[in-house]
């Protein structure tokens, strides 16, 4: 048994229709405004290019005129100088902003008015942390991990400023040199009286401790070769057996012998209460619009053109059906 009524036939029908139509309509006006589109491109097709040629040519003066370069210097702070380091900079960074052009000359750094940025971050490297002083920051990062995230703890201020390395990134108007820029640089952050004398005594301990350990390491060499030559001079007799702590004194050997391979290591950075490990310099900056201004510029300039000539076409629509109305 059929329960649709004609009537409720009719009104589907219906509804497809106005459908039909709508979707009809609709792409009417898109094909309509498609053709418009076309017609005021030719129409105006002399105002349009050059447009475009004028926007082109603004746009590569003001690429060349506005360029940016980013530096990068990758830096050690010795002697627990971090937070000395990191206040130096950003003694800077107000200066930059405050444009105090003279303080910037005066540490030495060359066309002071083309330096307009200058920040500073750790590096993160947590197995490093973990490694320097093994067991204090190692228990330090396993006792902060525990309720936290161990990413969120990487980092965590407190953790991240004691990493070994920091990046101090530069920004200048035009290229700049490592005499021009970074040496003055350098040499204002490693400008502290208090730092130096650290730096002697800390310097003048590592010797002492190589000093010691190469005595240390004499006595032990000599005592192995007592052992190996079986050396029995009266009193001197030397009794052993594989019950003796012989290996506890070859590992003893190797273990200081590896201390003095990391002290001489570490006296190359020790010259320096900041020492640069790698200087990068005018890396062009293309973020945003910088160098994409000749590109950037005819399309700003033609949308602006093509707005305004839209806005006036409509205003004088909606003018014409308002003095109808009111007439």
């Amino acid at each position: 048994m059929n329960t649709n009524s004609p009537r409720d036939t009719d009104d589907q029908e219906i509804s497809l229709t106005l459908i039909s139509q709508k979707i009809g309509n609709f792409f009417e006006k898109i094909n309509f405004l498609i053709y418009s589109s076309i017609r005021f491109f030719i129409k105006h097709i002399i105002m349009i290019v050059l447009i475009i040629v004028v926007g082109a040519v603004i746009g590569s003066l003001l690429d060349k005129s506005t360029k940016s370069y980013d530096h990068q210097i990758i830096v050690k702070p010795n002697f627990n100088s971090t937070d000395y380091l990191y206040s130096k900079v950003d003694l800077i960074a107000s200066k930059i902003k405050e444009r105090d052009t003279a303080f910037l000359a005066k540490i030495g750094i060359q066309h002071p008015g083309k330096l307009v940025g200058i920040e500073i971050k750790p590096i993160n490297d947590i197995y490093q942390f973990v490694n320097n002083n093994n067991e204090q920051n190692f228990q330090l990062f396993k006792l902060m991990a525990e309720d936290n995230d161990v990413k969120k703890i990487v980092d965590e201020k407190m953790i991240s400023k004691n990493y070994p390395y920091h990046l101090i990134s530069f920004v200048t108007k035009d290229v700049t040199t490592k005499q021009m820029t970074v040496a003055p640089l350098m040499k204002f952050f490693n400008n502290s009286v208090y730092f130096r004398q650290v730096q002697k005594e800390y310097v003048n301990n590592v010797h002492l401790k190589i000093k010691a350990n190469d005595v240390i390491i004499s006595q032990i060499d000599a005592f192995l070769n007592g052992l190996s030559t079986q050396d029995v001079k009266g009193d001197k007799l030397v009794y052993y057996s594989e019950n003796t702590q012989l290996n506890d004194v070859i590992e003893t050997k190797d273990r200081l012998i590896r201390e003095q391979g990391n002290h001489r290591v570490e006296l190359v950075s020790l010259d320096k209460i900041v020492k640069e490990s790698n200087v990068i310099l005018n890396i062009e900056n293309n973020t945003t619009v910088n160098g994409k201004l000749k590109f950037v510029l005819p399309i700003l300039l033609l949308l602006i053109y093509v707005g305004i000539h839209f806005f006036i076409r409509f205003y004088k629509s909606q003018s014409l059906k308002y003095q109808n109305n009111t007439h």
